[in-house]
């Protein structure tokens, strides 16, 4: 599933020009560009690789993820695309749940998708293990386990209800991205806990 992900996103962005790899993502203070060498960086890492990096950036998650969007970056849109072909089907991992993967590639392909207005329908198993893991994991983490401890987040297209506290429903995928702190996905939810998930993102 993650090389399904990671061959879908490849194809979205050789069909952009120049100024749509330079538009924001939905990744505070990240462009289309920068999140593609995100996600070519990410697909390199291994879990010594992981540590060792993160060490050498003082345990700050924020600043190892910085250094690596650098080091992947490519001087040229395509460049970047490239080295992202390259690395597509490597099944190498950091320290941390396989399925940690896939909300790589689905949170990170919306990141892409939504300000530029591209649609990708994502096998539901994929939205509903990731969702599962984000609730699981802590914030510190960049997962979700407080918020879930605030709100029972129920998907209106899937078998799937976690959490406790006044109930948000919405689309899965919706529900991973709200949980992954991308407010835009907050206009697909209702439900008694919307106001108090919202204020926490």
């Amino acid at each position: 599933m993650v090389h399904a992900e990671r061959a879908a996103i490849i194809n979205d962005l050789e069909r952009l020009d120049d100024e749509q790899w330079e538009e924001p993502s939905l990744c505070a203070e990240w462009t289309v560009h920068d999140v593609a060498a995100h996600l070519a960086d990410t697909a390199r890492t291994t879990r010594l690789g992981f540590l060792a990096g993160l060490a050498r950036a003082g345990f700050d998650f924020d600043r190892q993820n910085a250094r690596g969007v650098e080091r992947a970056r490519g001087a040229t849109p395509q460049e970047t695309l490239e080295g992202l072909r390259q690395v597509a089907s490597r099944r190498s991992t950091p320290p941390a749940p396989l399925d940690s993967r896939l909300v790589e590639e689905i949170v990170h392909g919306e990141d892409i998708r939504r300000p530029l207005g591209l649609a990708h329908t994502y096998p539901k198993e994929a939205v509903v293990r990731s969702l599962r893991l984000q609730a699981r994991t802590s914030a510190s983490f960049g997962g979700a386990r407080e918020l879930a401890a605030r709100a029972r987040l129920t998907a209106t297209d899937a078998d799937v209800s976690i959490g406790d506290g006044p109930e948000v429903r919405g689309p899965a995928l919706s529900l991973l991205l709200a949980v992954s702190r991308r407010r835009v996905a907050l206009d697909d939810l209702e439900g008694p806990g919307l106001t108090a998930l919202s204020a926490e993102i």
